[in-house]
């Protein structure tokens, strides 16, 4: 809306509230640690790892075969860098649209318990996928290979990003300590997870090696070691959930400030945002399924997993934003926006027909939310 004072007037108005949609996903990646219990992991820990690793493979494969093939097939249309640099970037999922609709409709059961702890570690595989995968595209356009940056600082922002949110964990647990008040400890756990939001942007070298953190990675962590060693963590995470609800709705909408329809009227884009979006759904789907099957999850799993992981927003359009730097890395990005529209708008609700065929979402009564459908009785004709 170009009327001052009301509504985001222009892309750099978008621009310069990056900030909230940072502490946003920081605090979603909080939340996803959360899911990361000794409890849960003993029992589905090995198919969790083995699924978010499998189906984010399969699915940069499957992109990057569909995306190479148009390249050569039309070299003028997308660049060998670009469709490499796109397969990677189709392995990341959205964890912020994924735990709105687990929340919104009270999702319980082991695909919803798989699927969260799936979509946490696909955030991981994606880093390395991108790195590795944006490190090959700039070799091929500059014609040199740097092993440091495809391989060595990939595993170095994990390993960092990781070790940050243990500590973080760790210290909030012993502050916890000293505190009584509910308001009180949960006004420090949000303290917290901004300290750990500002620290994860902070890169700095070391000799040749970039060094630098994953606000995701270090979120999570975080997360998942305060929830693991704190014995009140359940109803302190609760009352944190609902307190973040509003930063969250401020997410969704300058993640839907960031599209630009204009993209729509570019039938190039249109046609490898088509390629790409066919692609990756194939990849998430048959990856999943596939993987699930090798590690012995229920029928119901196997076929519902895939389409619950479609959703794409944040962690895409950053990795979309680091490729620009392409030769032709304004289509990458344009195809990424493209992809992001279609998939916000179809992929929740598909998120939420799979998890209510899965029979882990109770339908809502006819009349009234706080009542759940009942099997009508019977007409008797007696």
């Amino acid at each position: 809306m170009h009327i001052t004072g009301l509504g985001l007037v222009s892309a750099d108005a978008v621009s310069s509230l990056q900030l909230v949609s940072e502490v946003a996903l920081g605090f979603i990646a909080f939340v996803i640690g959360n899911e990361f219990r000794l409890s849960a992991l003993e029992s589905m820990g090995r198919q969790a790892v083995t699924v978010g690793i499998l189906q984010a493979v399969i699915t940069t494969v499957l992109v990057d075969i569909a995306l190479v093939a148009l390249h050569f097939a039309r070299p003028d249309v997308i660049s060998m860098a670009s469709a490499i640099t796109l397969g990677s970037i189709a392995s990341a999922t959205a964890p912020a649209a994924t735990l709105m609709v687990v929340k919104q409709y009270k999702a319980d059961g082991p695909l919803t318990k798989l699927l969260l702890m799936v979509v946490a570690i696909d955030d991981a595989v994606g880093l390395v996928l991108f790195s590795a995968s944006y490190g090959v595209a700039n070799a091929l356009e500059q014609g040199r290979i740097d092993p440091v940056s495809i391989l060595l600082e990939p595993l170095v922002e994990i390993v960092l990003s990781l070790g940050l949110g243990a500590l973080a964990g760790l210290l909030l647990n012993q502050l916890e300590i000293h505190f009584h008040s509910r308001s009180k400890r949960m006004s420090l756990s949000v303290a917290f997870v901004l300290l750990t939001v500002g620290l994860s942007m902070v890169s700095f070298e070391v000799g040749p090696i970039h060094c630098s953190f994953s606000l995701l990675l270090v979120c999570m962590m975080t997360g998942t070691v305060f929830c693991n060693i704190c014995p009140t963590s359940d109803e302190l995470m609760d009352r944190l959930d609902r307190w973040v609800s509003p930063v969250n709705i401020l997410f969704f909408v300058l993640s839907g400030a960031e599209l630009d329809l204009n993209i729509l009227a570019n039938p190039m884009v249109l046609f490898i945002g088509a390629v790409y979006i066919a692609s990756r759904s194939l990849g998430k789907i048959s990856g999943s399924y596939v993987s699930c099957k090798a590690t012995r999850c229920s029928e119901k799993i196997q076929k519902y997993l895939g389409i619950t992981l479609l959703p794409q927003a944040g962690v895409a359009l950053g990795m979309a934003a680091e490729a620009a730097e392409l030769s032709d890395g304004h289509m990458v990005r344009n195809v990424v926006l493209f992809s992001v529209l279609v998939y916000e708008l179809v992929g929740p609700t598909l998120a939420k027909l799979s998890l209510t065929a899965a029979g882990e979402i109770i339908p809502e009564g006819r009349t009234s939310a706080r009542t759940t459908n009942k099997p009508e009785e019977p007409v008797s004709v007696k």
